[in-house]
């Protein structure tokens, strides 16, 4: 009897052990794909508008953008969350461009809701289970858009794929007010020469809760593998700055720790923000604001771009 007992418990116990170390495996795999995204590399931006929601709506033409070198580096890897950073060297200058944020099994959303407004989203355990978050910030770590989806190996390609709403993006949020919503669909996929960022997007006229279609979007954004030593003055940047920019993460944390929903206000005292960030940015660099000083500097930014009354909730 006492046999029996053993074996069934070691049937139990074996495929368990097996199923442990095949998670273990894709996890381990899911993380080389994520950091196999960095490096320094040329990047191509092309867009096209598709489908119009309207036969009287004429789509964009093609857009391209050629010959930009962008350094993707880790800025930050703890347990089961991996921070990228992207840094634009465009004109002789370096820009701190966006932040990709991979959170493993990540249950909080941000959700874009429209006009510059976003509500928390709670996600159920067994839905995110094996699933990575890709949380996306602008250059002042600003929100932009978040998604969760499972990383997919196989036939020998590495991707990942969702879909989330966001607001508009850089190139045309200044231009265009017939939309106020892009549903993007990314898809991010390692290659041989580096990586690829595919966008399916939709432009939405969203109000009153009612979602009109615009007109469809196509987006290829390549990455190409260069010598690092074009990304040279990237990385010194870096080094200089990313200290700021982790206190920067860190306050913006605290944010979203509280309330419901965020609204992010466009200017105070007619100062945009990415341009007080950089005067802080700079303060910074020159050693004169730091530690506890530095820290109450940021927040009070933050505090000032997004009204208490949202930020905690009280709607």
């Amino acid at each position: 009897m006492n046999k029996i007992i053993k074996l069934a418990v070691a049937s139990v116990i074996c495929p368990l052990s097996l199923l442990a170390q095949k998670d273990a495996g894709k996890l381990k795999e899911d993380k080389a794909a994520i950091k196999n995204m960095c490096g320094c590399m040329e990047v191509t931006f092309e867009y096209t508008e598709t489908f119009p929601g309207d036969t009287s709506y004429k789509p964009k033409g093609y857009h391209k953008i050629t010959d930009a070198v962008e350094l993707v580096t880790v800025a930050e890897e703890k347990g089961d969350r991996i921070i990228l950073q992207h840094l634009l060297v465009a004109g002789g200058e370096v820009i701190k461009h966006w932040t990709e944020d991979w959170m493993y099994q990540n249950q909080q959303l941000l959700t874009y809701d429209k006009n510059d407004r976003y509500e928390k989203k709670s996600l159920p355990a067994a839905t995110v289970k094996g699933q990575w978050t890709q949380k996306v910030y602008g250059v002042d770590d600003e929100p932009r858009y978040e998604g969760s989806a499972t990383w997919i190996h196989a036939d020998g390609r590495h991707y990942w794929e969702s879909t989330a709403d966001a607001p508009l993006p850089r190139r045309e949020y200044t231009t265009r007010s017939d939309y106020n919503v892009l549903q993007r669909t990314n898809r991010h996929e390692v290659t041989s020469f580096g990586s690829l960022h595919i966008q399916d997007n939709k432009k939405i006229k969203r109000d009153n809760g009612t979602d009109l279609f615009i007109v469809g979007e196509k987006g290829v954004n390549t990455y190409k593998r260069i010598d690092e030593n074009k990304c040279q003055q990237a990385k010194e940047f870096w080094e200089q700055n990313k200290a700021f920019w982790a206190v920067v993460r860190t306050q913006w944390e605290k944010v979203y720790a509280t309330g419901n929903s965020i609204e992010l206000k466009k200017k105070i005292n007619d100062q945009p923000f990415y341009k007080v960030m950089m005067d802080l940015e700079a303060k910074s660099r020159k050693k004169e604001l730091s530690g506890v000083a530095l820290e109450t500097a940021i927040s009070g930014v933050l505090q000032q771009f997004i009204p208490n009354e949202i930020q905690l909730g009280k709607q």
